[in-house]
């Protein structure tokens, strides 16, 4: 192999978004890793929220958490795709991003546990503020994309003053303040790309750096059921309910991969487009993520372990699952891989897991898992003949 040697400073140029070969760099697999981090811990404590009965606030924690992970991970693939320069203060200032994560990821059980967001706060805007640096360095050397690149940087920078002053904020306010920053952090690259020149990200590497975390994520629900089968095997053996869940997850987790890949290349022609894709993985990526914590829920319930109810142990699996089915669904066609009848198999895939949830203690909790397994294999194979017709009917 030959050496590469980093070079020390190049100027930052917008990168060609037809580029052959862009593929996601050792770098920007790293730095997902230490994102998995912070979903590993707001995964596990969703999984204790929900094993309490605590289903309302635990959801509502695992939503501000999430969405602090996910926007920061989206932002800085979306400005990878149009400016690695991949020089040191390129990695120096990713570097500091990878810090600001694990910071949030130390701060998520506080947040959970006693509402307390300082510290996902301080990680998140550590992340945010090495945003704007790359963002101020891309209006300098890019006279090109100044204006854009000097709107994300002054949006960046007001929605972080507005982060750090909400802490401060009385808990009556809370929930509207920070729905009203999301609305603001949202807003910025709409308003960014709106300026006249627009970013040049990468579609194929865009998509790339999507699939990467999909499967990375369903890697960390694997890891997350794993661990709770065999806390239930050490405790009592191996018992019927939990091999069915076992099995059920494997095919949900499985499916669900499957489904995710289905189709060819995505066609994002228009910002408009652009956006909507991207922000709908806020829902792909966190109800994957749940989809862990909702089997090691399923697997305490059966142990009898948790508090909460047989039927809502099964929702806690099966509302993920549907959701990701509905979001990929309308993903598909969006991005124009998937037509009305794909949309209408995966739609009905979808109905079916929801009515298993709501079926759960009728089933026992192993048989609603693993009849929520096989009705996402079954939705999975029918999709696939589904696209098999409409190929053989292209040519």
């Amino acid at each position: 192999m030959a050496e590469r040697t980093v070079p020390l400073l190049r100027t930052m140029r917008a990168r060609n978004p037809e580029e052959e070969h862009r593929a996601s760099t050792p770098l920007e697999l790293l730095f997902d890793l230490t994102f998995v981090v912070a979903v590993s811990q707001a995964a596990s404590q969703l999984h204790h929220a929900l094993a309490e009965d605590h289903v309302g606030t635990g959801l509502a924690g695992y939503a501000a958490v999430f969405f602090a992970i996910w926007w920061a991970w989206m932002n800085f693939t979306w400005f990878a795709s149009a400016y690695d320069t991949d020089d040191v203060p390129y990695r120096l200032v990713t570097l500091l991003q990878m810090a600001g994560v694990l910071v949030l990821a130390a701060g998520v059980p506080a947040a959970f546990q006693d509402g307390d967001f300082t510290v996902v706060v301080i990680g998140y805007v550590i992340m945010r503020v090495a945003m704007i640096a790359q963002w101020l360095r891309a209006a300098t050397q890019h006279p090109e994309g100044r204006r854009c690149a000097l709107r994300y940087a002054t949006g960046i920078g007001v929605a972080q003053i507005g982060w750090v002053a909400r802490l401060a904020v009385p808990d009556g306010w809370q929930a509207a303040t920070f729905v009203l920053l999301v609305l603001v952090e949202l807003a910025v690259p709409a308003w960014a790309e709106s300026g006249g020149n627009t970013t040049s990200w990468h579609p194929e590497h865009i998509a790339e750096r999507y699939g990467l975390f999909t499967i990375i994520v369903l890697g960390e629900v694997i890891l997350a059921s794993l661990a709770a089968v065999q806390s239930a095997v050490s405790d009592h053996g191996l018992s019927a309910p939990v091999l069915l869940i076992a099995i059920g997850g494997l095919l949900l987790v499985f499916g669900l991969w499957w489904m995710y890949f289905t189709g060819g290349e995505i066609g994002l022609p228009t910002l408009r487009s652009a956006l909507t894709w991207g922000y709908a993985h806020y829902g792909v990526f966190a109800s994957l993520a749940a989809l862990g914590a909702g089997l090691e829920a399923a697997v305490d319930a059966a142990e009898h372990h948790a508090h909460l109810s047989e039927r809502t142990a099964s929702l806690a699996v099966a509302v993920p699952v549907t959701v990701v089915l509905v979001l990929l669904g309308a993903l598909h066609r969006m991005t124009g891989t998937g037509g009305a009848e794909h949309t209408a198999v995966v739609a009905s895939g979808a109905l079916v897991v929801l009515a298993l949830g709501f079926a759960g203690p009728a089933l026992d909790l192993g048989g609603a898992v693993l009849g929520m397994g096989l009705a996402v294999a079954a939705t999975v194979a029918a999709d696939a003949a589904v696209l098999r017709r409409r190929a053989a009917g292209t040519r």
